[in-house]
């Protein structure tokens, strides 16, 4: 089986069904340190990662940023000092979608590469 960072985008263009609870569930499992959050009534993915200072978080949120162009899949970033707030979800569904997981978990391996030398 392909891993979620080895997957890419689908275009969704609505009418599309949100992942079911068991789906989140099983999708989850490989993205650990994200969590479900429920705003305006829509699902959605969220992880803080954390930086030394805002030149590293920033420098971050510019590679989520350009992956995310690539994928065609748009996150919510706030950038702030020794921090990132990456939020997904699939906007023209108002929920989860399996692109966000995919994202996930390639916002995850950015964070990972970032962070090797730590």
């Amino acid at each position: 089986m392909n891993t979620l960072t080895a997957l890419k985008c689908v275009p969704c263009k609505g009418g599309e069904p949100l992942l079911s609870d068991a789906e989140i569930t099983d999708l989850q499992s490989q993205v650990l340190e994200w969590q479900v959050v429920v705003r305006d009534s829509i699902k959605r993915l969220e992880r803080i990662f954390k930086f030394r200072n805002f030149t590293e978080s920033l420098a971050f949120t510019n590679q989520v940023g350009k992956i995310a162009e690539e994928q065609g899949h748009h996150p919510v970033l706030v950038t702030e000092w020794g921090r990132v707030t990456v939020t997904w979800w699939t906007h023209k569904i108002k929920g989860l979608h399996r692109n966000d997981f995919i994202m996930a978990a390639k916002t995850d391996q950015i964070y990972a590469e970032t962070n090797r030398s730590d």
